[in-house]
C-alpha cells in the first residue's frame, strides 16, 4: 500500500469523499518567479492589511460619536483664531469618517467664506461713509454669537444651519 513502511495509513471510511466550502488552499510560495511583474503599489495606500489585494486603498475607520463632536466643535470654534482654516483643514481631512462632521465643517466654512465677504463690504461701506455706522462691529458681533450657537449645538451632537449663510461648498 505504501511505500514507506513507517508512515502510519489513515484507515479508509466507505462512502462518498468529504467536501470542502471555499477555494482550494494553495501552496505558500516564497515569491514570484524571476520576470514576473510585481503589482504597482502607490506610495500613499499604505501597506496593505491581512488579507487585503494589493491596489486597494485603506480606509481609515470611522470616527467615534465623541470624536465627531469633539471636531465639529473644533471646527466652529477654530476661526475665532485662524479665520476659514480649521474647517477647511477638518473637512479636508476627516470628510472620508463622519458625515456629520464632513457636513457641519463644510457648514462652518460656508459661514467664514460669507463672512468674509460681508466684512469686506462693511469695510468699503465704512470707508464710503467716513465711519459712519458700526457695521463692521454688527458684523462682528453677530459672527460671535453664531459660531458660539454653532459650537454649543454641535457639542449636544445636534447640527446647526446659520442662518445668514452662501452656501459655496455643497
Amino acid at each position: 500500500m505504501s511505500e514507506n513502511p513507517q508512515e502510519p495509513q489513515a484507515p479508509q471510511q466507505p462512502g462518498p469523499a468529504p467536501q470542502q466550502s471555499g477555494p482550494a488552499p494553495q501552496q505558500p510560495q516564497d515569491g514570484p518567479a524571476y520576470g514576473t511583474p510585481q503589482p504597482a503599489q502607490s506610495p500613499y495606500q499604505g501597506p496593505p492589511q491581512a488579507g487585503q489585494p494589493y491596489g486597494q486603498q485603506y480606509q481609515p475607520p470611522p470616527l467615534t460619536p465623541s470624536d465627531e463632536r469633539l471636531w465639529t466643535v473644533l471646527a466652529q470654534v477654530g476661526p475665532f483664531i485662524l479665520t476659514f482654516i480649521p474647517p477647511l483643514v477638518i473637512w479636508l481631512v476627516l470628510k472620508d469618517r463622519s458625515q456629520f462632521v464632513e457636513q457641519e465643517a463644510k457648514e462652518s466654512l460656508n459661514f467664514q467664506i460669507t463672512l468674509l465677504i460681508a466684512q469686506a463690504a462693511a469695510w468699503i461701506i465704512t470707508g464710503i461713509t467716513f465711519g459712519f455706522g458700526a457695521i463692521v462691529f454688527l458684523a462682528f458681533i453677530a459672527a460671535v454669537v453664531f459660531m458660539i450657537m454653532a459650537a454649543v449645538a454641535n457639542s449636544k451632537g445636534a447640527p446647526y444651519r446659520y442662518p445668514v449663510n452662501i452656501r459655496f461648498i455643497k
